[in-house]
């Protein structure tokens, strides 16, 4: 029987919340074995005056435990 287990990161970058999804799945999988997907749960932006300076994709990120 198989367990899948889930961890919550959030990516940060100056370019889009794509890249911020992008940026929280290759930190995930430097560690992490057996990634299957991940759901974006938010998504936000830090503004510096009147315009964007950072993307910010919150997602969980979810994978099958091995033994």
């Amino acid at each position: 029987m198989a367990v899948i287990k889930t961890i919550d990161l959030v990516g940060v970058s100056t370019e889009s919340w794509r890249d911020a999804a992008h940026k929280a799945l290759e930190e995930a999988t430097k560690t992490l074995r057996n990634v299957e997907g991940f759901s974006v749960l938010d998504t936000s932006a830090v503004v510096e005056g009147t315009e964007i300076s950072e993307y910010h994709t919150h997602v969980r990120i979810k994978f099958r435990i091995s033994r």
